[in-house]
């Protein structure tokens, strides 16, 4: 067996710099001076959480109904350079701005499709206060807005380095992947016996709607071609509803239409007429003076007697 022995005693545990230690191996017999001098000394460096914090970004997140230009001065009151502002309208709408203050540049982008944790029951977890890593789709790097997003995304979401509350582990990858022209995120549980990736949530889809030069406004650098306001598209899908009503009430009038006529080919038959022989036209005689009048004939009406004697004969 070995034991570890210090020079300072338990002083290392809390002594940021780094400490010379000896190894030194225990037997059941004293060691001799040849042991003795086996023993040799080694350099621990200092912990990695204890180096010096240089990256001091601050994140500010919160959602309101105030303006844009008050954002900033919020940020500034925080002590914050990068905000996430989450922006509700019509109570169906949710927009998320990602800004860095107060220069900028800013991001505006239309969320959809969010499932929170509550909603998907993902088996997947991770520690309170591990940092995650973050995975970007190679698309990002081919287009310049994407390039830009990506150094937003890097700076706002990533834990900066010897940061006091970060922990010095990782357990889940946040990944930002480009398909339909969105940007579709998720968050995963890294399996440390093989590597995988499990699920946690949330899930959510960017739609990219403006990019700009300032912080919450200013000149736009990029606007998405493909964006179509959400007004926009619930209007669409009542014309379509509409098109579709219209539709069923044509057809059911078309159908009404070739009932009736149906209906009165059935009343007419076509071969009642089939065995009838036409009649003789006759012409036609007018009466212009009135007709005689008709005498009528008394009958000779034999005695009773007279019958019964012709009777007999």
């Amino acid at each position: 067996m070995s034991a570890f022995k210090r020079k300072r005693g338990g002083q290392g545990l809390i002594d940021n710099k780094a400490k010379k230690v000896k190894f030194i191996v225990d037997l059941d017999e004293e060691p001799s001076e040849t042991e003795q001098d086996k023993k040799r000394e080694a350099t621990i460096p200092a912990p990695v959480s204890l180096g010096k914090w240089t990256n001091k970004e601050r994140v500010l997140i919160f959602s309101s109904r105030d303006q844009l230009f008050v954002i900033n001065e919020v940020c500034e009151i925080k002590n914050c350079n990068k905000c996430l502002f989450f922006e509700a309208k019509k109570k169906q709408d949710l927009y998320m701005w990602i800004s860095n203050s107060p220069h900028g540049p800013s991001a505006k982008f239309l969320v959809q499709n969010v499932h929170t944790l509550a909603e998907l029951k993902m088996t997947g977890n991770c520690l309170k206060g591990s940092r995650p890593l973050l995975s970007f789709d190679p698309k990002f790097d081919q287009e310049p807005q994407y390039a830009l997003l990506k150094e937003l995304f890097i700076q706002t979401f990533s834990t900066p380095r010897y940061h006091p509350k970060s922990q010095p582990f990782v357990d889940h990858v946040f990944t930002f992947t480009i398909a339909d022209n969105r940007i579709w995120f998720r968050n995963y549980q890294i399996i440390e016996e093989d590597a995988s990736l499990v699920e946690i949530g949330p899930r959510f889809v960017l739609n990219l709607i403006k990019i700009f030069q300032g912080s919450f406004g200013g000149p736009t650098l990029y606007e998405n071609p493909n964006f179509q306001s959400p007004n926009m598209h619930r209007r669409e899908i009542r014309l379509a509803a509409a098109a579709r009503v219209r539709e069923k009430q044509m057809v059911k009038e078309i159908q009404k239409v070739k009932r009736t006529e149906a209906k009165e080919d059935l009343e007419k038959d076509v071969t009642a007429d089939v065995f009838l022989s036409p009649a003789e036209e006759k012409p036609v005689h007018i009466q212009t003076e009135a007709p005689e009048p008709k005498v009528a004939k008394k009958k000779h009406k034999a005695f009773k007697r007279q019958r019964m004697q012709m009777a007999r004969r």
